[in-house]
């Protein structure tokens, strides 16, 4: 994995073409990037980067909206609403807490 400005990105390698390449993870578009070298990959990289950044702030959009879908088993989710419940908490707050504490 390899970093910038807070986006992380995967390395790969294709012998077959003898590249390196990548992609950004956790963004809302397809953001690759390659390079013949480690250095060349890294400066694509931050270059894509900075490209969807200027692309989220012309079209005034956010990298993250603040908004996904969790799917649970219906146990663990009744379990969790009624644990939210019992502490006067919406379920979202519980699961925000609890991402939160985990990321500590």
């Amino acid at each position: 994995m390899i970093k910038y400005k807070g986006y992380l990105g995967t390395i790969e390698y294709s012998e077959e073409d003898e590249i390196f390449f990548g992609e950004v993870i956790g963004v809302n578009a397809l953001v690759s990037y390659e390079g013949t070298n480690i250095k060349e990959l890294i400066q694509d990289f931050h270059n894509a980067v900075e490209d969807y950044m200027s692309i989220c702030e012309e079209d005034d959009k956010t990298t993250y909206n603040g908004s996904f879908n969790v799917s649970l088993p219906p146990k663990l989710h009744r379990e969790a609403a009624i644990f939210a419940a019992n502490h006067g908490m919406s379920l979202n707050s519980f699961i925000e807490s609890t991402v939160k504490t985990a990321l500590e």
